[in-house]
């Protein structure tokens, strides 16, 4: 990029960082990225990545080219040392609800690659890499976004502190790429042995991922060793002849939300604003979201839209991400058991409830906080869905087809041919466009039905803004859209 200064300052090339960049740029919004790295990491991170991930990847234009290179998970499943099953998680059907499968594994290199190929063919974006930011008055006068990890040099440059949940533990994390990969059943596994717990799940074709919980008194650097390494990896059938180390690191798994998520012009996202274990697998999904929340308001307030409107990135996400953590601690609490006692007790109870329930389903995304949504509307916050449709002789997701912004869908009909003259004038300038439902293939119609719902309105980063039980109503949730953002300034 060459030219003026960059509207928005991104620090940190990972994923969260350069998604946001792609969303962004692809707004023609320019934008800078610095990371101190000279080059990308190499080795595997983040693993895993469920439906509205991937649908924000999409957006990004980087999801069908990483498609091939994921693998679908077919099962999540909580067993105890003898084999019996605690949980199963399992999804209801091939796609989750935005269109893309419920969870997918793959190789955060693989990536970040397809990430970098896609800013440097945006020429309002522009990445420096070897570029450490130790000053926030180096970062010019624009909007900045610490995007730069758990341990943020932006976030401690503005003296923002963490609210820890108290709850942490070390694992050895293990990568492995198999000579001959094999087709693991299920997919992923955690092992809930008090002797020690243990991961095992996909790490993209061909990789496996393996997390070994250190045990009380045990040394660290032992613990992270190659040999020690590859003796835990002995009771997988895994060695140095059939296998190869991508990575074997100590890790310390946190819980914790920063305090504040705006500053200013200065934002936090991704694990520069929160952490969780990684046992729901949510960590990069939930940095991805915030990039989706972000990227449009930072573009409306770009474009006019008063400063305010960024207010509602904190409200809405952290509420969200408060629960996605408390979840993940939840679920270490049934892994985590290091008491030979205790952990009877748990699997006494939890077989017997999996006998009863069977697999279970993946617990759906919760609703965002308040923020730039219909007040004391129960739809307000929640996730749209997405399906294939064929529109203007193009068939594939609705996204690609109708483009991304603020849509208004009828379920009747067309509701654009119900907004009064200068409401309609009002929606199209805000890139807004309707959709007639009245015809559309699952799983449109079930979406009205579940929302009890005529018209429903969607902002750009997928989540309903609100929802009307009648189609004269599509008028009121535009001039409420409307009010609401006059009301900040």
């Amino acid at each position: 990029m060459t030219g003026p200064d960059p509207e928005v300052t991104v620090v940190g090339a990972g994923p969260v960082g350069m998604t946001l960049a792609a969303l962004l740029g692809g707004r023609g919004r320019r934008v800078v990225v610095l990371d101190k790295q000279p080059r990308p990491v190499a080795q595997p991170r983040a693993v895993h990545l469920d439906h509205q991930g991937a649908r924000i990847l999409d957006a990004a234009g980087v999801m069908e080219a990483l498609a091939p290179d994921t693998e679908v998970m077919d099962a999540y499943e909580w067993r105890n040392p003898a084999g019996q099953v605690l949980l199963r998680l399992q999804p209801d059907g091939p796609l989750g609800r935005s269109g893309w499968p419920e969870s997918l594994m793959f190789s955060q290199p693989a990536l970040e690659a397809l990430l970098a190929e896609r800013l440097a063919a945006l020429p309002s974006v522009e990445v420096r890499r070897g570029r450490q930011v130790s000053d926030l008055a180096e970062l010019g006068g624009g909007w900045v976004v610490g995007c730069d990890g758990a341990n943020s040099t932006v976030r401690s440059l503005l003296g923002i502190a963490s609210a820890d949940a108290g709850y942490s533990f070390d694992w050895l994390v293990v990568d492995v790429v198999e000579d001959q990969p094999r087709h693991w059943i299920p997919c992923n596994v955690q092992v809930c042995d008090p002797a020690r717990p243990t991961t095992a799940v996909s790490g993209g074709p061909g990789r496996r991922r393996f997390e070994f919980m250190r045990l009380p008194g045990e040394d660290p650097d032992e613990l992270a060793s190659e040999a020690t390494a590859w003796r835990l990896l002995a009771a997988w059938q895994l060695d140095a002849g059939s296998a190869r180390l991508e990575r074997h690191a100590l890790y310390r798994f946190d819980a914790r939300v920063a305090e504040e998520w705006r500053k200013g012009r200065f934002l936090l996202a991704g694990d520069a604003a929160h952490q969780m274990p990684p046992f729901a697998g949510q960590g990069l999904c939930a940095g991805l979201r915030d990039a989706s929340n972000l990227a449009w308001k930072l573009d409306m307030v770009l474009a006019g839209a008063p400063a305010a409107l960024l207010d509602t990135y904190a409200s809405e996400r952290r509420p969200q991400t408060r629960t996605e953590i408390d979840f993940s601690v939840e679920l270490g609490r049934v892994i985590c058991v290091s008491d030979p006692d205790a952990a009877a007790a748990r699997d006494r109870d939890m077989v017997a409830a999996a006998k009863r329930s069977g697999p279970i389903a993946p617990p759906p995304l919760p609703a965002l906080g308040p923020g730039l949504l219909r007040a004391g509307d129960p739809a307000a916050g929640t996730l749209s869905v997405q399906g294939q449709i064929t529109a203007g002789g193009r068939h594939g997701h609705l996204d690609a087809v109708i483009g991304r912004g603020w849509v208004l869908y009828g379920r009747d009909g067309d509701p654009g041919r119900l907004l009064g003259a200068d409401a309609a004038a009002w929606f199209a300038d805000l890139g807004g466009r309707s959709l007639d439902c009245s015809d559309a293939p699952a799983p449109y119609p079930e979406w009205f039905r579940e929302l009890g719902a005529a018209v429903i309105l969607v902002r750009p980063d997928f989540a309903v803004y609100g929802a009307a039980r009648h189609t004269m109503g599509a008028g009121d949730l535009v001039t409420g859209l409307r009010r609401q953002l006059a009301a900040m300034a």
